[in-house]
């Protein structure tokens, strides 16, 4: 994608790249939360789930937006391409399905920044730490929609979805983990368009 080796290495990643960088984060995050800050295991987990929920909506929000969103003229067209655009182009690249860590840390550094000002220290720790835990589920998907031969119904499903925003609409279909924001804001598919779709 660039002519400069090291600026095409690091738009390139492992698909465990992001597990290697997030998972200690999450755990010291969330070690933090009852050491120091004294949440207890219930409300913590109450926190998290809405955390990973929160994720689910900025997946949709960034998809639709950010990466289906090209500025005018040819450096538009470029950034564009870069950030999402080379994905749609080639969508079996294995190295171009997770999120690039220049990409997703400082990514992570606004929406931790956010969360622990909008929350406090404690609860935002724990709201980020599902927040985070979601955009690694989201990584681990959206890699295995694209090279795993999937058999259980609701992935199945998930996988299907994002395939027909691949293949045949990508103007509409932006979930990858989760459909539902597909369905609150009228962005799902006609029904002749996904009967086109066959899972492997």
């Amino acid at each position: 994608m660039f002519e400069n080796r090291f600026l095409n290495f690091f738009s390139r990643v492992h698909w465990v790249v992001p597990l290697i960088l997030y998972v200690p984060l999450i755990a010291y995050c969330l070690y933090l939360a009852l050491s120091t800050y004294n949440i207890s295991i219930l409300p913590m987990l109450g926190w998290m789930v809405a955390g990973m929920a929160a994720w689910t909506f900025a997946e949709y929000v960034l998809h639709r937006f950010v990466f289906h969103r090209e500025l005018p003229g040819e450096l538009g067209k470029r950034i564009h391409f870069i950030f999402h655009g080379v994905h749609h182009d080639f969508p079996m690249d294995s190295y171009r399905l997770v999120m690039p860590p220049p990409m997703s840390i400082p990514l992570a550094i606004i929406f931790y920044s956010l969360y622990t000002w909008l929350m406090g220290m404690g609860i935002g720790l724990v709201f980020f730490s599902g927040f985070t835990l979601g955009y690694l589920f989201y990584d681990m998907s959206h890699y295995a929609f694209h090279h795993a031969n999937i058999k259980h119904p609701l992935f199945k499903k998930l996988k299907d979805h994002h395939m027909v925003h691949h293949f045949h609409d990508p103007d509409n279909g932006y979930g990858v983990s989760s459909i539902i924001w597909d369905h609150i804001f009228g962005t799902t598919f006609k029904l002749e368009k996904k009967s086109k779709v066959v899972s492997k």
